[in-house]
């Protein structure tokens, strides 16, 4: 059986850096950007144009950067928004305009205050200008979510009809879950898409948590664009995070037997490049690129790794390109991984050593919250000078 093929959408560029915190200088969007097309997302958004000469010229230098995937630009449903970001995809080797309304009622009576006619006009007249430009044409329809699906799906349609190549939904506040978001891309999907060759992207927000579990429940209700981010940066809470996706795909492929391009290897060097760009760090409990997804304390839990990683670990180190896992000494610690900790360290220890090296170790670490070499190195017995040298 042929495995369909999932198009990763990153939008580190543009909603990742609508986070506090996250704003990225002209040359570090670059450099991500590059990064981004090393680890082998299909389609990398940029920016949006409109919003500032600064995002502008961002989008414009990626586009001109980066001539092996897809770069697009993000525009409301307003003329000069799309006039503005076709200007800066004009040098792009795979440009995509991708436009976007609000579709929810509570956002058409606050925010647009406009009625549901004038946003299917507003829909047909800004996909239709935007295919004046390029043929690849991405609309959204923003708080997807909390519409009327009946209206969302005729706003889809008017969509497609005027030449839009991809419809997003978006779970923009975050609010869905698992379940009804499927049954939300089933019904885009059966209503409006049927056998027409347009993808369904998902974009989902993580206020409840949910971003990555709701992003895997849209691919098998049939979408076939995810749109998250490195380390899952984003408006609030945060996008799904790119890393996870991939990586509950690969690890379970049993159950999600898709495909995509993107080299696994890459996604812990970009999460180190991203951290280095923005204002802050991974926490170190993050899945797949946390300081601590791959260490390990408990002396049960470091035992088994150093019998055999697979005990504890479902995916190797290597895999995400992290260099190797990590033990970490603590109070919880057990002598076997004091004693491989040793043999690293070139010291081999006999049986009465390593009771009274691991005495000394548990006092020390009830002091201590990590136990380092050279902890270990002045806990040596007395008697042998010339193994601390070695």
């Amino acid at each position: 059986m042929t495995q369909r093929k999932i198009t990763i959408f990153d939008t580190t560029l543009r909603d990742g850096e609508q986070s506090p915190g996250c704003s990225m200088y002209l040359e570090e969007k670059i450099s991500m950007a590059r990064q981004l097309e090393k680890l082998g997302v299909d389609v990398i958004e940029a920016g949006f144009p409109f919003a500032s000469e600064g995002d502008f010229a961002s989008v414009a230098a990626v586009a001109e950067a980066c001539r092996d995937t897809v770069v697009a630009g993000l525009c409301r449903t307003v003329p000069s928004d799309i006039e503005r970001a076709a200007e800066a995809l004009k040098n792009a080797a795979s440009p995509r305009i991708h436009t976007f309304v609000a579709t929810s009622d509570i956002h058409l009576e606050y925010k647009l205050k406009k009625t549901r006619a004038e946003v299917i006009e507003m829909t047909a007249r800004a996909v239709s200008k935007a295919r004046e430009y390029v043929d690849d044409v991405e609309f959204s329809a923003e708080d997807a979510t909390r519409s009327d699906v009946d209206f969302l799906c005729q706003v889809f349609e008017t969509a497609v009809e005027c030449g839009a190549t991809t419809l997003n939904v978006p779970d923009t506040v975050g609010y869905t879950l698992p379940g009804e978001f499927a049954e939300l891309v089933k019904a885009v999907k059966e209503r409006v898409v049927r056998d027409r060759d347009v993808k369904i992207s998902v974009h989902c927000h993580n206020d409840l948590g949910l971003a990555v579990a709701n992003s895997i429940a849209a691919i098998d209700a049939g979408a076939s664009q995810v749109e998250c981010t490195i380390n899952g940066i984003g408006e609030r809470a945060g996008n799904a995070s790119l890393e996870e996706l991939i990586m509950i795909m690969a690890v379970r492929g049993d159950r999600m037997p898709y495909r995509h391009n993107i080299d696994t290897t890459q996604l812990y060097p970009s999460s180190q490049l991203l951290s280095s760009i923005v204002s802050f760090g991974v926490q170190p409990n993050k899945a797949i690129v946390g300081r601590n997804a791959f260490a390990h304390e408990a002396g049960i839990h470091q035992h088994g790794v150093l019998s055999n990683p697979l005990c504890y670990e479902i995916m190797t180190p290597e895999s995400v390109g992290v260099p190797r896992n990590s033990i970490v000494l603590g109070k919880h610690s057990g002598r076997h991984a004091l004693i491989a900790r040793y043999e690293d360290l070139g010291i081999s220890l006999d049986g009465e050593e390593i009771a009274e090296v691991y005495d000394r170790f548990v006092a020390l670490a009830d002091r201590k919250k990590n136990v380092y070499d050279q902890d270990l190195l002045a806990i040596m017995p007395a008697s042998r000078p010339s193994a601390i040298a070695a």
